[in-house]
């Protein structure tokens, strides 16, 4: 993990400018100090200013404004620093929850804080051994997130227990799954669960069918390959469980009004 300042003229990598699509296997947080800026995350623009808090997971594509000045502390991490618990406490692959988040002043104050702390144990590398430093920096890391999750939590209705578990194994499910299964019936009897009852607990969730949720994501994800590689149309399609390339291109244009070639062309 890294905590630092923001640096405007900072490049995303050397070969690489800040404004075009970027794929990242990492989470980043970025904790605004400056704005307004919009910042493109999975397709959606999202605006945001000093305050405000903007959480990139690992898989997502983004993009940086090219004319705003970032300014704040930016967080990244990687997977597999926090032991299993923490990640599930945390919310760390809650894909549904929302990138941007607007703290209140009492909890951007707790946020500031904590980010400070977390900034100087990152720092100190005098004063303990390394295997210690390590632990206090992922205990110092754990609350912050732990804040976070909260705040990221925080405009979630709160579903009924037994549909938010049923639900969660079916995110978990179609996340796993869905380059090559696009069945609610396969789902819904590897869950254990009838096609009625899946529907319900899904539309309750999220208020859409299960059939539109698996579409969602596997759009999102024929949109991030098209945006961030070189591949193929027919490769991506093969990519999210289309064989055949006119169906690939068929079912992107159905759901997007926009053919694959096009959608690649505005985006890169």
């Amino acid at each position: 993990m890294q905590i630092a300042p923001m640096d405007p003229d900072r490049t995303w990598r050397a070969d690489a400018p800040l404004d075009r699509v970027h794929r990242i296997d990492f989470h980043v947080v970025m904790l605004l100090d400056g704005g307004p800026l919009r910042h493109m995350i999975d397709f959606t623009e999202y605006e945001a200013t000093a305050g405000d808090v903007l959480w990139i997971r690992p898989g997502q594509v983004h993009r940086f404004s090219r004319d705003a000045e970032y300014r704040g502390t930016v967080l990244t991490m990687q997977p597999g620093f926090l032991p299993r618990a923490t990640v599930e406490a945390t919310g760390l692959y809650r894909y549904d929850r929302p990138p941007l988040m607007r703290p209140g002043p009492a909890q951007l104050t707790a946020l500031r804080a904590a980010a400070e702390q977390l900034r100087r144990e990152y720092e100190d590398t005098a004063t303990l051994p390394l295997s210690l430093h390590t632990a206090v920096l992922r205990h110092a890391l754990t609350a912050f997130l732990l804040r976070l999750a909260h705040l990221a939590a925080g405009s979630d209705r709160a579903p009924r227990p037994a549909e938010d578990s049923a639900f969660t194994l079916f995110r978990e499910a179609v996340e796993r799954d869905f380059a090559t299964n696009h069945s609610v019936s396969a789902y819904a009897d590897a869950l254990g669960y009838s096609r009625r009852t899946l529907a319900r607990v899904v539309r309750a969730a999220t208020g859409r069918t299960p059939k539109a949720f698996i579409d969602r994501r596997v759009i999102l994800e024929a949109k991030r390959l098209l945006a961030h590689t070189d591949l193929p149309t027919a490769r991506v399609g093969a990519a999210v469980g289309f064989p055949d390339a006119a169906n690939f291109s068929k079912f992107f244009q159905q759901h997007t009004d926009t053919a694959p070639a096009a959608f690649r062309a505005e985006h890169r």
